[in-house]
């Protein structure tokens, strides 16, 4: 059995800010799988759901034809899997002898059902689009690997905020699928108090907005949007890292003109709604005991939406038989929430919990 360590993650200068490129040697391709008559939990069914996907490497099958090295790693709220291929992430895990190198796994890319090229409501339903939460989400995921993959079983499941609350549904709902489970940035608990605040605020923001119309708008609503993003701004933000990147009230200002008039390209405004919306039932405190793959859960000390003053994971940590909780201090090398991308911040953690589970 793992031991349960409130610890500090080993801290690493991350790479440069490179243009995200795919490597060839990665062997990458995209591909899409549809889910024929999906019908989602609360009773509405599509005839076709669409999800798209990326993968890197090659997957190895033993004699039954079961793949032994597929690794699925799942994006958060607003992203896609396309996000993984950022130098911060890709050039320290995917190089050569890395940890997560596609010559030795196949990386699963996702991206989830409302993000990126999958089905999403500005394909064309808009606010008719049935109402996904959480557990389609993660439904989905497993048709994708089952069905579209043929993959029936994964060396490990990794996933960044929103899909680091998804690693906690897939350990509790396919308790044997992966044999190791990483998630980063997050709480395994509903969102209330600020967390879900936040989220209320800038759905609240978008839906006010009269350009809205009920979601037949025929251009973004540009209020609602920049009010949204702003919220966000703030709940991702990283202090340390702002107060070096904006040296100057002049820095500070012409970011937030670039950010407001980023605003209407940033997403589209039903699209954003669902993907806040997806975690309204999330909560899978009660059933923690059900997991049993090894776990490396990850959250960092400057952590706006996941704030280590409540208490919470070291609360709940216990309850997870096989866990190992790190919570890395505020520093110069961690970036807010998004310190779950960096992965010089956190990679000799991960490097433990391959080792632990081999």
């Amino acid at each position: 059995m793992l031991k349960w360590i409130i610890g500090l993650a080993a801290l690493a200068l991350a790479g440069g800010a490179a243009a995200q490129t795919v490597d060839p040697a990665w062997h990458a391709r995209e591909g899409d799988h549809v889910v024929k008559a999906y019908r989602f939990k609360d009773g509405e069914t599509l005839p076709e759901v669409r999800l798209h996907y990326m993968t890197l490497g090659e997957p190895r099958r033993d004699a039954a034809g079961h793949v032994l090295n597929a690794v699925m790693i799942l994006h958060g709220t607003g992203g896609t899997g396309q996000q993984f291929l950022a130098p911060q992430f890709a050039g320290v895990l995917y190089r050569p002898g890395g940890l997560l190198d596609p010559a030795k796994y196949f990386i699963i890319l996702p991206d989830n059902i409302g993000h990126g090229k999958s089905s999403k409501p500005s394909d064309g339903l808009h606010m008719r689009f049935p109402k996904y939460d959480y557990d389609d989400m993660v439904a989905l995921q497993h048709a994708l690997l089952v069905d579209g993959l043929k993959v029936d079983r994964l060396r490990l499941i990794l996933g960044t905020s929103m899909g680091c609350m998804h690693a906690f549904v897939w350990g509790e709902t396919y308790p044997t699928f992966a044999r190791a489970l990483a998630p980063f940035a997050c709480l395994p608990t509903a969102l209330v108090g600020r967390n879900r605040l936040w989220r209320a605020l800038s759905m609240q923001a978008i839906e006010q907005d009269p350009a809205w119309a009920g979601g037949e708008y025929r251009s973004e609503p540009l209020g609602g949007l920049r009010a949204a993003r702003i919220v966000n701004v703030i709940a991702g933000s990283a202090p340390i890292q702002m107060q070096k990147d904006l040296p100057t009230r002049a820095a500070a200002d012409a970011r937030a003109t670039a950010i407001l008039n980023g605003a209407a390209t940033a997403t589209d405004a039903n699209d954003y709604l669902y993907q806040l919306d997806a975690s309204r039932d999330y909560d899978p405190s009660p059933a923690l005991e059900a997991i049993t793959a090894p776990v490396l859960w990850i959250n960092s000390g400057d952590d706006f939406i996941n704030p280590p003053e409540l208490g919470i994971a070291q609360q709940l940590a216990p309850r997870i038989r096989k866990a190992r909780f790190v919570l890395v201090p505020a520093s110069a090398q961690t970036h807010g929430h998004g310190t779950h991308t960096w992965a010089a911040v956190w990679e000799q953690d991960l490097a433990w919990l391959m080792k632990e589970t081999e």
